[in-house]
């Protein structure tokens, strides 16, 4: 598991602006509330990270809303790859470690 003290900056570029609000439903705003959960739960993403290293973030918006976020560090820069509602499974497991 890996912690994040610090975060500077989130990286919204051309290719990831809108596409978690297209395909899930989820704002960029909220995306970012994941990382500031003081119960978030962080673990790579070791199936998926091919060409960079990815992370996988469980954790609750300040509306209460539980998402599953996947991410990739650029320095001390946040890019979310993807972020959608947790599913029966992660519920659970984020749950169960709250």
């Amino acid at each position: 598991m890996i912690t994040i003290r610090e975060l500077i900056q989130f990286i919204w570029d051309k290719g990831n602006f809108d596409k978690n609000w297209l395909k899930h439903r989820v704002t960029n705003r909220e995306s970012e509330e994941v990382f500031f959960d003081k119960n978030k739960k962080i673990a790579e993403d070791r199936f998926h990270s091919g060409k960079e290293e990815r992370y996988i973030i469980l954790g609750k918006t300040k509306g209460k809303r539980l998402l599953f976020i996947v991410f990739t560090l650029r320095g001390k820069k946040v890019r979310i790859i993807s972020a959608r509602d947790m599913n029966k499974k992660e519920r659970s497991l984020y749950e169960k470690a709250t």
